[in-house]
C-alpha cells in the first residue's frame, strides 16, 4: 500500500485533469492561508497602534473570501474526481473480466485461489465497495499529499524571512509528524487488510447464502445460516472499530505533536516580545505561520486513515488490471499470430472480444465450426468432462444430445470462445449464444432486444412475429416501452424463451448457439420454438443443445456425447 501509485494515471486517463486541479487548487489555498497569517497580524497590530483598518481589512476579507470559493471548488472537483475514478475503475474491471476466457477465472493455485478474481466473493467486493472506497483516495487523500509537499516548505521559507529562530524551531520539529504518521501508517495497514479481508468473506458467504436461499429453506436449514452470518458480521465489526480506534489514536498523536511544536514557537516569540527584542508584528506573524507548516502534514494523516480501505481495494484493482486479457501464445511452441486468432487450441486461445476483433479485420468468416479432437477439464474435477470430441457444423440445424453432465454446455462454451480446450482445436467464427439462463435486465422490451445493438422498431416487430410474441406485445399498454423485471419478471418461461430467440434472429452472427432453448416451457411453446430454430437454421449455422425429440427431429446433424467416467 504506497502513498502514492502512478498506475492510477495510466488506467483511468480522465483522473489525470481533476486530480491536477485539485492539487493545483490545493496548493493556491495554501498560499491563501500563508497570506491570510499576514493580513490578519497586520489587522490586529493596526488595532493595537490605533492606526488605519481599512487597507488591512480589505486584504483579510479578501483573502478569507478567496479560501472560501477555493473551498468550495475543492469540493466540487473532488466530488466529481472521485466518481470519475470509480466509475471508470469499475467498467476497466468488467471490461478486463468479460475478456478472459471461464477457466482462467475458475482456475485456482494451491491455496484454493484463483490468480486472475480470487473467488467471486472478491470481484464482487472489489467491483461494489472496492471502486467506491478509491473515491476519497482520488478526492482527498491524493491533493492533501501534494499540498503537504509544497505547503509547509513554503510556509518555512516565509518563517525565514519573517523571523528565523522560529523558523529554526518548526524545522527542528516538523519531521517528527511524518515520522510519526508512517509508523503509525504501517499498523494501520495491516489491520486494514484484515478489515478487508473480513468484509470479503462477509460479502462472498452473504451472496452465496442468498444464492442457495431457495435450496437452504426447502431442506430446512435457512436458520442455521443466521448464526454464521451474525459471526462473519461480527468480525467485521471488530476489525472495523480496531481501525477506527487505532485512526482515533493516531490523530490525536499528530495532533498531540503538532500543538507542542506550535507552543514551543508561541512561547519563544512571547518571551522576546517580553523583553521587546521583537515587533509585534513579526511575533504575531510567525506565530500564525506556524501552524501552516504543521497542518498539510496533518491532514494527510486523517486522510490516510480515510482513505485507507481506497489504497489498499486500489492495489487489488490495479493488480487485476495488469493480469494479462488476450493470450499471445496461441499453440503449444507457436508464435503469436499479429491478431488474435479465431482458431483456440490447447495451450492458447482467443477471448470473444479478440474474435471480434479478427472478424472485422478479416472481412468476413465461413459459417463452419470445427470441433477436432476436444479434450477439457473443468478446473478442480477429477475427471475429464469432454474427451476426444469431433464436430464439423455446416449451415443448418445440429443438435447435440446426451444425458445430464456429460459436457453439452461445456461444449458450446468452448465454440464460443469462452472457455479454452484442453487438447484439440476449435475453429469458429463469431458466434451468438443463448445460454440455459439468458440475461434479460431490468428495463425495457426495446432495451432488452437491442443489447446486441441499435434496430429499427419494425425489425424488432418482424422478430418478434417470427417467434410468434408480437401479439402479446402489441396487447400490452406500452408496447415494446413496456417494463420488465430483472431476470425477466413479469414474462412466463416461454415468452422469455422467444424474446431472446428474437434477440438471436436480430443479432449479425452467422452461428447461433441455443443451449436448451426448449426446457420449462409448456408444449405449446416448445414446438413454435422448434419451428423457429428450423427457419433459423435455413440461413445461419445453429447448433443446439436439447433434451427434445421434437427438436432432433428437425435437425440435419446430430452429436450424441456420452457420460464421462466418474474418476475414484
Amino acid at each position: 500500500m504506497r502513498p502514492f501509485d502512478p498506475r492510477i494515471l495510466r488506467v483511468v486517463p480522465a483522473t489525470r485533469r481533476p486530480v491536477a486541479a485539485l492539487a493545483g487548487i490545493g496548493i493556491v489555498q495554501g498560499v491563501a492561508t500563508i497570506a491570510t497569517a499576514f493580513a490578519l497580524a497586520s489587522l490586529v497590530v493596526a488595532v493595537v497602534r490605533g492606526s488605519d483598518l481599512t487597507g488591512p481589512a480589505l486584504w483579510t476579507g479578501g483573502l478569507f473570501a478567496a479560501r472560501a470559493v477555493l473551498g468550495a471548488l475543492s469540493e466540487t472537483v473532488a466530488a466529481r474526481a472521485g466518481a470519475t475514478v470509480a466509475t471508470g475503475l469499475r467498467e476497466q474491471l468488467l471490461a478486463a473480466w468479460s475478456r478472459r476466457p471461464t477457466d482462467q477465472r475458475d482456475v485456482t493455485d494451491e491455496a484454493g485461489e484463483s490468480p486472475f478474481v480470487r473467488g467471486r466473493s472478491r470481484a464482487l467486493t472489489l467491483a461494489t465497495q472496492g471502486t467506491s472506497a478509491v473515491e476519497p483516495y482520488v478526492a482527498k487523500y491524493l491533493p492533501a499529499l501534494v499540498s503537504a509537499a509544497v505547503v509547509p516548505a513554503l510556509a518555512i521559507a516565509c518563517l525565514a524571512v519573517v523571523d528565523w529562530p522560529s523558523a529554526a524551531i518548526v524545522v527542528g520539529t516538523v519531521w517528527l509528524l511524518p515520522l510519526f504518521a508512517a509508523l503509525i501508517g504501517a499498523t494501520t495497514q495491516e489491520d486494514t487488510e484484515r478489515r478487508w479481508g473480513a468484509l470479503t468473506d462477509l460479502s462472498g458467504h452473504f451472496l452465496d447464502v442468498v444464492r442457495g436461499l431457495p435450496t437452504l429453506v426447502v431442506y430446512g436449514r435457512a436458520e442455521r445460516q443466521v448464526d454464521t452470518i451474525g459471526e462473519v458480521s461480527q468480525r467485521h465489526r471488530r476489525a472495523t472499530m480496531r481501525t477506527l480506534r487505532l485512526a482515533f489514536m493516531s490523530a490525536a498523536a499528530l495532533e498531540l505533536l503538532a500543538t507542542i511544536s506550535v507552543a514551543i514557537v508561541a512561547v519563544a516569540v512571547g518571551l522576546r516580545l517580553t523583553h521587546g527584542s521583537m515587533d509585534l508584528l513579526v511575533g504575531l506573524t510567525a506565530i500564525l505561520l506556524a501552524p501552516e507548516a504543521y497542518w498539510p502534514i496533518r491532514r494527510v494523516g486523517t486522510e490516510f486513515h480515510s482513505a485507507a480501505d481506497g489504497a489498499a481495494a486500489l492495489d487489488d484493482i490495479l493488480a487485476e488490471l495488469d493480469s494479462p486479457h488476450c493470450p499471445t501464445a496461441m499453440q503449444a511452441g507457436g508464435g503469436a499470430s499479429p491478431h488474435c486468432p479465431t482458431a483456440m487450441q490447447a495451450g492458447g486461445g482467443a477471448s470473444p472480444h479478440c474474435r471480434r476483433a479478427m472478424r472485422s479485420e478479416g472481412g468476413g468468416a465461413e459459417e463452419v465450426v470445427t470441433v477436432t479432437g476436444v479434450d477439457y477439464t473443468h478446473p478442480g474435477a477429477k475427471g475429464a468432462t469432454l474427451t476426444g470430441v469431433d464436430l464439423v457444423a455446416g449451415p443448418g440445424l445440429t443438435v447435440v444430445t446426451g444425458p445430464s453432465g456429460c459436457g453439452k454446455t461445456t461444449l458450446l462454451e468452448l465454440v464460443a470462445g469462452i472457455r479454452r480446450p484442453d487438447s484439440g482445436r476449435v475453429s469458429a467464427p463469431l458466434v451468438h449464444l443463448v445460454t440455459q439462463r439468458p440475461f434479460l435486465g431490468a428495463g425495457t422490451l426495446r432495451d432488452n432486444l437491442t443489447i446486441g445493438g441499435p434496430h429499427e422498431s419494425h425489425d424488432l416487430w418482424e422478430a418478434l412475429r417470427e417467434v410468434g410474441l408480437d401479439g402479446t406485445v402489441a396487447g400490452l399498454p406500452d408496447g415494446l416501452d413496456t417494463r420488465i423485471g430483472d431476470d425477466g419478471f413479469g414474462l412466463s418461461a416461454g415468452q422469455r424463451a422467444r424474446l431472446v430467440l428474437a434477440r438471436a434472429l436480430l443479432s449479425p452472427e452467422a452461428v447461433v448457439l441455443l443451449d436448451e432453448v426448449t426446457a420449462h416451457v409448456d408444449a405449446d411453446s416448445a414446438a413454435t420454438i422448434g419451428e423457429v430454430v428450423e427457419r433459423l437454421a435455413r440461413t445461419r449455422t445453429v447448433i443446439a443443445v436439447t433434451h427434445q425429440s421434437d427438436l432432433v427431429a428437425r435437425a440435419e446433424e446430430h452429436l450424441a456425447l456420452r457420460q464421462p467416467e466418474v474418476a475414484r
